[in-house]
């Protein structure tokens, strides 16, 4: 047990990429006080949990009514993924926007933290390693982004600039080989569904 939350706790680490984001909150929510930010954490940390979990209950039953397979969602997931950690290293600037009463849903909750990396991973993980794994690692990890961002200033007084860039890069990184990973296995699952069909 303690295995299949550590085996699905890493890509799901990586996806959120915590460290990647902390730039972009720091500089939208630069100049409010600190209940404000504090506030703004707790809702994007509440959006990205009930998004998150609510794809890992509902996704099955999408792919059921509309024909999809594990195996195709393994395939085009991991390609999604590839796309999105190639664009992040290329053009690691993500979309920013004036603070508002909402940008604790938006952008932070989603697509920052649980955006399509995210939600594609944890549909993945519950395949993989069980419901009670992938919904302790979903808490975890953002449990893990909000404290992150609770001190953010913090650390990047101690990191620099230049440091979370690079961990972002690392990053992306990883999350370009989970995807290949992905999409390896989600060929090998079809292969081996059409070998036992024939």
């Amino acid at each position: 047990m303690i295995k299949d939350i550590f085996l699905s706790f890493i890509p799901l680490f990586v996806a959120v990429d915590a460290i990647g984001v902390m730039p972009i909150f720091v500089s939208l929510t630069e100049g409010l006080t600190k209940n404000e930010k504090n506030r703004i954490i707790v809702q994007s940390m509440a959006t990205a949990s009930l998004l998150a979990i609510g794809f890992v209950f509902i996704g099955k039953l999408v792919f059921k009514w509309l024909g999809i397979t594990i195996g195709d969602f393994m395939i085009a997931g991991g390609a999604v993924l590839f796309c999105i950690a190639i664009i992040d290293l290329i053009n690691p600037t993500k979309e920013r926007r004036m603070p508002d009463s909402d940008l604790g849903a938006v952008p932070l909750g989603t697509p920052l933290i649980a955006g399509p990396a995210v939600l594609t991973i944890s549909l993945l993980m519950r395949s993989e390693y069980g419901l009670l794994a992938t919904l302790i690692s979903i808490i975890v990890n953002i449990s893990i982004a909000g404290l992150i961002f609770g001190s953010s200033f913090r650390l990047i007084n101690m990191l620099g600039k230049a440091g979370t860039k690079a961990l972002s890069k690392i990053m992306s990184v990883l999350l370009a080989a989970i995807a290949v990973m992905l999409m390896r296995k989600g060929v090998l699952l079809l292969l081996k569904d059409g070998w036992q069909g024939s």
